[in-house]
């Protein structure tokens, strides 16, 4: 489906894989930072309690419509440029919330920026670096976005509980800092250059992937899993804002900032011991920690200290960090090869604001019926626990049984 394209194999400390990291890092900074001053400015303007996780769904909603437009974009172009136009948007949804435009709106439009953005970040991995390399250049990335989340969650926490208007202003400085980095990423030939320009024609196409990515075992399981992952990130970032207040006593905007931030050590923890443990064909090694996420978050729900919290975070970070950087390396070393990286990512962006969608909705409506925040948290975590071990003995069932298959043909022949 897609044609051969060229492709360099660039040292990990290279001057384009280096800008490519900074972008990432300055984009990664003001998305997190953003978030604690949009939830701040919607504490001073007295929005309902459950109006934050709301924000979420205007700006998932900016990738589940651009889903079938962001792969082709990012493919059809060169992705350093395509990085650089998204950071633009992101810009410009900042911008609008400093100048007192719908929060909610602006949130959405740098929702747009960020769903052009993922697949050409994600995707231009696997044009500038061998598929050797590519598990710790995903380690890399992800070291990058999570130093990048400890220091925006930080700074945006504590920024907001002093000055939201400051606050929302670094956010824009970061985001203009990340779109001149853009300049400096190699410009490379387009993956998959786009020949038919109407709607149909893309969304055909779009369509015509997910079907070959879920048609194979390897990019099904990926999508699966990292969706998985996603959508209970993003429903935990709310429940620590509501939970922090009721389990810990604490009131302010910066604790749920700092657990977020632990959360982001353990990250970077994980996507080390996992670029140095886990390759492409020993990939089921990631799955355990992603059960332990799902028991750490139960465990979450019965913790009334600080420094217990602290721990238990530092746990789910690292098992998130180890789970899901393999099969992120996974789905972008068998895209690329099969419909294009930036495809593929825009499948999987599609797969995992769904499920962001689904989960923070559950959650919105759960604390709109009045629940426990405690025990949202625990049966949350049971939940995410027990559909990660569903995936898990899936996989295991298709590995025995492609073996199993595999050796029939070779005793046939």
């Amino acid at each position: 489906m897609i044609q051969e394209t060229q492709k360099i194999d660039l040292p990990l400390c290279s001057r384009g894989m280096i800008a490519v990291l900074g972008a990432q890092f300055f984009s990664a900074l003001a998305d997190n930072a953003l978030l604690f001053g949009a939830l701040a400015l919607l504490k001073i303007r007295h929005y309902p309690d459950w109006s934050a996780p709301l924000l979420q769904e205007f700006f998932v909603a900016a990738y589940i419509l651009l889903a079938p437009f962001a792969g082709p974009l990012a493919d059809a172009l060169p992705k350093g440029r395509v990085m650089l136009i998204a950071n633009g948007l992101k810009l410009s949804g900042a911008l609008a919330m400093c100048l007192g435009i719908n929060p909610f709106l602006s949130y959405g439009l740098v929702g747009v920026g960020a769903a052009s953005y993922s697949p050409a970040k994600y995707g231009i991995l696997s044009e500038l670096t061998s598929s050797g390399r590519l598990v710790k250049a995903n380690g890399l990335m992800e070291a990058s976005t999570i130093a990048a989340i400890l220091i925006g969650a930080l700074a945006g926490g504590s920024l907001a509980d002093w000055s939201v208007a400051w606050t929302l202003t670094l956010v824009a400085l970061c985001y203009a800092l990340a779109a001149l980095t853009n300049l400096l990423v190699p410009k490379l030939p387009a993956a998959h250059p786009m020949h038919q320009l109407s709607c149909r024609a893309i969304l055909s196409e779009f369509f015509q992937v997910v079907r070959t990515l879920f048609r194979t075992a390897d990019t099904r399981f990926s999508i699966t899993g990292t969706s998985l992952f996603w959508g209970a990130g993003s429903t935990m970032r709310f429940l620590l804002v509501a939970w922090v207040p009721v389990a810990l006593g604490i009131a302010n905007n910066r604790m749920p900032a700092y657990l977020n931030a632990v959360v982001a050590i353990g990250i970077v923890a994980g996507a080390g011991l996992a670029a140095r443990f886990v390759t492409l064909d020993k990939i089921n090694r990631a799955l355990p920690s992603g059960v332990m996420i799902g028991l750490a978050v139960c465990l979450l729900a019965r913790t009334t200290h600080l420094n217990s919290a602290m721990a238990v975070m530092l746990l789910i970070g690292g098992c998130g960090g180890f789970f899901v950087v393999p099969l992120n390396a996974l789905l972008q070393e068998r895209g690329h090869k099969s419909v294009g990286a930036g495809h593929a990512i825009s499948v999987q962006n599609l797969g995992e604001n769904m499920s962001m969608l689904l989960m923070i909705g559950a959650y919105t409506l759960a604390l709109r019926a009045g629940a426990s925040v405690c025990s949202i948290a625990a049966g949350f975590g049971l939940f995410l626990a027990l559909a990660i071990s569903a995936l898990w003995r899936h996989r295991i069932h298709h590995v025995r049984r492609a073996m199993s298959l595999e050796a029939e043909a070779v005793r046939g022949g």
